[in-house]
């Protein structure tokens, strides 16, 4: 048994659910661990002095809960309830090989995370189509004025730059702005090119 897992990390909005999701349904034997589902409650998170609730940072999330959950999804992956029907077109040799994609916007600025990625990919977008993508989301607490500002876009960049600066790290950077379809196609065939590796 082989196990494979990709990060999907990058841009507040900028689709990296919409690529998991797509991912899943195309490859055989593949879960998805989402990093949002790692945010404390809303009380533990710290506010600024503009009255910012600051969830744009590694404070915000239970990263050890979030690192534990996959490796115990790596130690057993069948067991993790993924199903495995076979996809079209996926032969025999891959039957043994588990992937998980872990999808989230802070993926690769925590270092127990970083000895666990096959791939890393991480989604982009320009300022306007990220902020304008933004503006249609609804979130719970709500976005206050201000807030992408202040705090959204400032943490991007920060953690962006810190990854850029990072020399040793392999990162494959996507154009957000690209069609689903062109990314889906990009992404989905690096990774069967992956999977060709790991069976040689």
């Amino acid at each position: 048994m082989k196990v494979l897992v990709i990060g999907l990390g990058g841009v507040t909005n900028g689709g990296k659910t919409t690529l998991a999701e797509k991912l899943k349904n195309m490859l055989p034997n593949c879960d998805i661990i989402s990093q949002d589902d790692f945010f404390k409650p809303e009380s533990e998170i710290e506010t600024d002095e503009r009255g910012f609730k600051l969830y744009d940072v590694l404070d915000a999330l239970y990263m050890d809960e979030m690192v534990t959950s996959i490796r115990n999804w790596m130690k057993s992956p069948a067991s993790s309830g993924v199903v495995t029907e076979e996809p079209q077109n996926t032969c025999d040799s891959l039957k043994n090989v588990y992937i998980l994609i872990v999808e989230g916007f802070l993926l690769y600025n925590y270092e127990p995370l970083n000895e666990l990625w096959n791939r890393r990919y991480f989604l982009t977008l320009p300022y306007e189509e990220c902020k304008r993508r933004r503006s249609t989301r609804v979130y719970q607490p709500a976005d206050t004025s201000g807030y992408f500002d202040g705090h959204v876009w400032p943490m991007y960049l920060k953690y962006k730059n810190e990854l850029e600066e990072n020399a040793t790290m392999q990162v494959d950077y996507l154009d957000g702005t690209k069609s689903q379809e062109e990314l889906l196609s990009y992404v989905y065939t690096d990774i069967i090119q992956e999977l060709n590796k790991l069976r040689e």
